[in-house]
């Protein structure tokens, strides 16, 4: 169809690992043919230990994950505890499924760490799948064959980073809409540390 021609590239990752999960995308950002951005953000923080990954349109994901944050938050307020992982990749899919007649163009990771790190996959309609890994995008089947070589359930922060890397850099290789960096966000029971690369 003519309208997928104007539909952004992107290649989003997340890995649960022993201890944590990591999650990251690459930096540029498309229209079609035209390269908008060599600096997007597709990564996020969405509260002190839940991380969000996207690939799609990003002004939809960073409204997503506003409203998501401040109920996150609201949540906390009331209940004095933190939001769980699975709670808040409930609550991103029920406000995805609200907005189906008029769906976000985003495809999501969201992953986090409560009694065991969790990675959930969300598709614009507010589908909700966990995993141990995954990814979104137009890179994706590049990098998910990297990823199924080399994951290891019992792997640690270093494997897994390093193993998310060659992925995404798998997928720039092949996929001509991603590339310009890496944006990496590392969550564990210590927090979450966010960092970027240049490739």
């Amino acid at each position: 169809m003519a309208y997928e021609a104007y539909l952004p590239g992107a290649t989003a990752v997340g890995i649960a690992y022993r201890d944590g999960v990591v999650l990251g995308a690459e930096k540029r950002i498309t229209l079609g043919t035209f390269v908008r951005s060599k600096s997007g953000k597709k990564v996020f923080k969405v509260t002190d230990s839940v991380g969000a990954v996207c690939a799609g349109m990003v002004a939809d994901m960073q409204n997503l994950v506003k409203e998501v944050a401040v109920y996150a938050k609201l949540k906390e307020l009331d209940s004095r505890k933190a939001m769980k992982p699975n709670s808040v990749a409930k609550l991103m899919s029920n406000l995805m499924f609200q907005n189906r007649y008029a769906p976000l163009l985003t495809q999501v990771i969201v992953g986090g760490v409560n009694d065991k790190p969790v990675i959930y996959v969300l598709d614009p309609l507010g589908s909700l799948i966990s995993d141990q890994y995954a990814t979104v995008g137009t890179g994706e089947e590049a990098a998910i064959g990297v990823i199924e070589a080399g994951y290891d359930q019992g792997m640690g922060q270093k494997d897994a980073k390093d193993l998310l890397i060659s992925s995404i850099k798998a997928a720039v290789a092949r996929d001509a809409l991603s590339g310009n960096g890496i944006d990496i966000l590392t969550i564990d029971r210590s927090g979450i540390k966010e960092e970027s690369l240049d490739l």
